[in-house]
């Protein structure tokens, strides 16, 4: 059954996310909203419960994630009612089609191969933090397991450093059990969500490596009471 419901996940995401798109494009102002839609949509579709622990703050400046599954972004957005700019892989953005649902709600690409890659990150950072978005970004770079939390690249801890800036962690708990696109296995089921408290970004602290060993506390403990 969890195979029967991936494939028709596959088919409904390549058909709604065709129609995301257009109505991106043809609706630039309210690009925001149409992503607010086929999240909400995205979430009924797959049976989707979530649980919140500690609370959210919306003011923060950028919101820092594990990363296991599609569906992290998807429940994020779901919940945040401000327009986030993703921090995504270039590789993402160059996808024939779908590279387009990064572009055409200005996410953020990077180049993780290129030198320059970090001074682009900065300049769009800048420029959508000037705009009201928060960025959201995953410092491990790539997605996991689910069990264990992998060392963080330094990027997020530059921009935010650079930028002064006041972080939400959050820590998300089985979202790669309700959807696994590199198996294509997909249940309904309960996205426990963590809420770290903010922290303010600064040069003289160790805020980052502090907040990697809090989150991957947080992760083995999760993984050890629960199966996932």
């Amino acid at each position: 059954m969890a195979r029967i419901r991936a494939l028709l996940v596959v088919i409904q995401f390549s058909i709604t996310v065709a129609i995301t798109i257009f109505f991106m494009y043809s609706f630039r102002k309210h690009a925001h909203k149409v992503i607010k839609i086929w999240m909400k949509f995205q979430v009924f579709f797959l049976g989707i419960k979530i649980e919140e622990v500690g609370k959210l703050d919306e003011s923060c400046d950028m919101l820092l994630l594990n990363h296991q599954s599609i569906l992290d972004i998807i429940v994020m957005e779901y919940i945040h009612s401000r327009n986030l700019a993703w921090v995504a892989k270039k590789e993402i953005t160059d996808l024939p089609f779908f590279g387009h649902i990064i572009k055409a709600p200005r996410m953020i690409s990077i180049d993780r191969e290129n030198k320059a890659g970090l001074i682009k990150l900065l300049k769009e950072s800048k420029d959508r933090l000037s705009k009201g978005r928060p960025i959201a970004i995953f410092p491990e770079g790539t997605r996991t397991n689910g069990k264990k939390l992998l060392k963080f690249k330094s990027g997020a801890k530059i921009i935010a450093n650079k930028l002064n800036l006041r972080i939400q962690p959050a820590v998300l708990v089985n979202t790669k059990n309700i959807l696994d696109s590199q198996k294509l296995t997909c249940n309904p089921g309960i996205v426990k969500i963590i809420y770290l408290k903010p922290v303010q970004a600064s040069k003289n602290t160790d805020w980052f490596e502090q907040l990697e060993n809090d989150m991957r506390k947080i992760i083995e403990n999760e993984s050890k009471n629960n199966e996932f």
